[in-house]
C-alpha cells in the first residue's frame, strides 16, 4: 500500500497541482484525517498517537486511521513538525500495537464466541467477522501478521485467535513480528521518506494522498462484497462461506487444531474444547 503511495507521488504531478489549487480538503471525518488528528493532540501528541494505535488494535474499534497515522507520524517527525524522538516513538508504537493485540486475544479467549455473536451495531458488523475468518482460512496463523495491514481485519483477527484458542506462544510470536513490521516499519518508512526534498516540500498533498490510498483496501473489499452479493455469495454484505458458527468452527479446526465455536441448534460439526484440551491439541 505504501509502495503504491510513493510510486504515485513520484510518477505524477498530482501533488503539485493540488498545492497550486489552494487548500486541500480533508477526506472523511476529522478523526480519519491523520494529520488533523495528530494536531488535535497538541503537546500530548505522543500519548494520543500511541493511544489510537492501542484502541484500534485492542478495544474493537476499527474506525481509526491506522496505516496513515503511523506513516504521517513518522513523516511529521522527519519534518520537525512533531518534536519527538523517532526511536522513542517507534518503541512506544511497537508496545501499543503488541499490547493491543494481547488485550484483544484475552477478550476473545475469556468472552469466547459471545464477542462474535453480537448483533450488528454502529461500530460492530458481523461482515467484518466473516472477513476475518476468510483471512484465517487463506493465511492460517500468519493472518495475525498479514492482518496488521488490512483495515477492520487487524482489529478482529486477534479476537478470533482468542476465540479459537490459538496456542498462546504461537500467537505471541506472530504478534511480535506483526507489531514490528506494522507499528515500527510503517512509521520508519514515513520518517525516511520524509527526508526526501520532494516529500518535504509537498507534505500536505502527500498526506492527502496517503489517506486516500489507505482507504483503498476498504473500497476494494466493498467492491468485492458487492460482486459477491450479486452472485448470491453474500447476504446483506456477509460472506456466506463464513457467516455460520459451523463454518467458523471448520476454520478454527483447520487453523488452530480444534473448534471453540459453540454448537447451534440444527448444526453439527462444532465442539467446545476446554483450555487444557486446547493445549494438548496444540502440542
Amino acid at each position: 500500500m505504501l509502495t503504491t503511495t510513493v510510486l504515485a507521488a513520484a510518477l505524477t504531478d498530482a501533488p503539485m497541482q493540488a498545492l497550486a489549487a489552494g487548500p486541500l480538503p480533508a477526506l472523511g471525518p476529522d478523526f480519519l484525517d491523520a494529520e488533523k488528528l495528530i494536531n488535535s493532540f497538541g503537546t500530548a501528541a505522543l500519548i494520543g498517537i500511541v493511544a489510537v494505535v492501542f484502541i484500534e488494535t485492542g478495544l474493537l474499534f476499527p474506525f481509526l486511521p491506522g496505516d496513515s497515522l503511523l506513516f504521517t507520524a513518522g513523516a511529521l517527525v522527519a519534518q520537525d513538525s512533531l518534536q519527538l524522538n523517532i526511536w522513542v516513538l517507534c518503541l512506544l508504537l511497537f508496545l501499543a500495537a503488541f499490547t493491543g493485540d494481547q488485550v484483544a486475544y484475552v477478550i476473545g479467549r475469556k468472552l469466547g464466541p459471545k464477542v462474535f455473536n453480537r448483533p450488528d451495531s454502529r461500530f460492530f458488523k458481523q461482515k467484518y467477522i466473516d472477513q476475518t475468518y476468510a483471512y484465517f482460512d487463506k493465511y492460517g496463523g500468519r493472518t495475525i501478521i498479514v492482518a496488521r495491514f488490512v483495515p477492520f481485519v487487524r482489529t478482529y483477527a486477534p479476537v478470533a485467535a482468542g476465540v479459537g484458542k490459538m496456542h498462546y506462544r504461537h500467537f505471541v510470536s506472530y504478534n511480535v513480528i506483526g507489531a514490528l513490521l506494522w507499528g515500527v516499519g510503517v512509521t520508519l518508512l514515513g520518517y525516511w521518506l520524509g527526508n526526501f526534498s520532494f516529500i518535504k516540500n509537498n507534505i500536505e498533498a502527500l498526506l492527502i494522498l496517503i489517506v486516500g490510498v489507505s482507504v483503498l483496501p476498504v473500497v476494494f473489499e466493498l467492491w468485492k462484497a458487492r460482486r459477491k452479493e450479486k452472485a448470491g455469495e453474500t447476504v446483506e454484505g456477509r460472506d456466506t462461506d463464513y457467516d455460520e458458527p459451523v463454518e467458523r468452527a471448520a476454520v478454527e479446526r483447520e487453523v488452530f487444531g480444534h473448534a471453540a465455536t459453540p454448537p447451534v441448534d440444527g448444526q453439527a460439526g462444532t465442539e467446545v474444547v476446554d483450555d487444557g484440551a486446547a493445549e494438548r491439541t496444540e502440542r
